[in-house]
């Protein structure tokens, strides 16, 4: 049985050498100090979703909210053989927590129409909160199942997952329609397709009001497609109030630079002697039980 799967995607700053002025004084990231990125569990959840696709058949569609240099990410995702991409962009989403991006997301979908699956990243790592995937499935009242490494089992009314915790793994099994949060465990992101690339290479971003309702069985799907979507917040019928800064909750206070310095340096022989030393003196620390 063919599938429509949604992956929701994000480009996001790279993380790797953030300092204070990352931050704007409102509390939002500043974009312009950290190159972008194709945040990397995003690229695992897509991998999971072309992987079903090449199994069972169905069509991929991949959702991104940002700004409109975010199409990027949308089309490196079509590049790796997603059918269809959308981009939400509006200056009306601008700030927005996870429960303003987890609305306007879930808003979108809804837009979108027929789904079995919607796939999402564990995380980003400019948050690292791991809410959003979650918050969507709440908004759109469907079954969820998080931390997942590997689908073990799809059919036309279940799918079965192992999950990844903390004090091991877990199977799990929900009815369709489902959303998982995929892990980096789960999968090796491919590369792009060459002949993707070059008969997608004049791909174009266009405000867009047509519906993408088309079931999995359509052989329209298989074609390439002629432009990214770009939605904005009156397409998808949001409530300004909610989404972007309004209607986000948490803010960020102040961020800055930790620099960790090493302030004593104590050398201890091989010895049982100093050993037992250290041992107690780790004890007495807290630092050991």
């Amino acid at each position: 049985m063919p599938f429509n799967i949604i992956v929701t995607v994000k480009q996001v700053p790279d993380t790797k050498n953030i300092t204070g002025q990352a931050m704007k004084e409102d509390g939002t990231v500043n974009r312009a100090a950290l190159p972008a990125i194709f945040n990397p569990e995003d690229l695992n959840a897509l991998e999971e979703a072309l992987t079903i696709k090449e199994a069972h058949g169905g069509h991929v569609t991949v959702l991104t909210m940002g700004p409109p240099a975010a199409e990027t990410v949308l089309k490196e995702c079509l590049f790796r053989g997603a059918d269809e991409a959308v981009l939400l962009s509006d200056r009306k989403f601008a700030g927005a927590d996870t429960l303003a991006t987890s609305y306007a997301l879930s808003c979108a979908i809804r837009r979108i129409g027929s789904y079995d699956l919607i796939m999402c990243g564990r995380q980003a790592i400019d948050g690292d909160t791991a809410q959003v995937g979650p918050q969507i499935a709440e908004k759109l009242d469907i079954n969820q199942a998080t931390c997942a490494t590997e689908i073990t089992e799809l059919s036309a009314e279940n799918v079965t997952a192992v999950r990844s915790l903390e004090s091991g793994r877990e199977t799990v099994q929900a009815a369709l329609p489902v959303l998982l949060t995929i892990s980096s465990e789960a999968n090796e992101p491919r590369s792009f397709s060459a002949k993707r690339v070059m008969a997608l290479k004049s791909l174009e971003c266009l405000h867009c009001q047509a519906e993408l309702e088309r079931g999995p069985a359509d052989e329209a799907v298989c074609a390439l497609p002629s432009h990214i979507r770009r939605w904005d917040i009156e397409i998808i019928g949001a409530d300004p109030e909610r989404c972007g800064l309004s209607g986000s909750p948490t803010k960020v206070k102040k961020v800055e630079n930790v620099v960790l310095k090493a302030t004593d340096m104590k050398k201890v022989h091989d010895t049982p002697e100093d050993i037992a030393c250290l041992v107690k003196e780790l004890i007495d620390d807290n630092i050991l039980g």
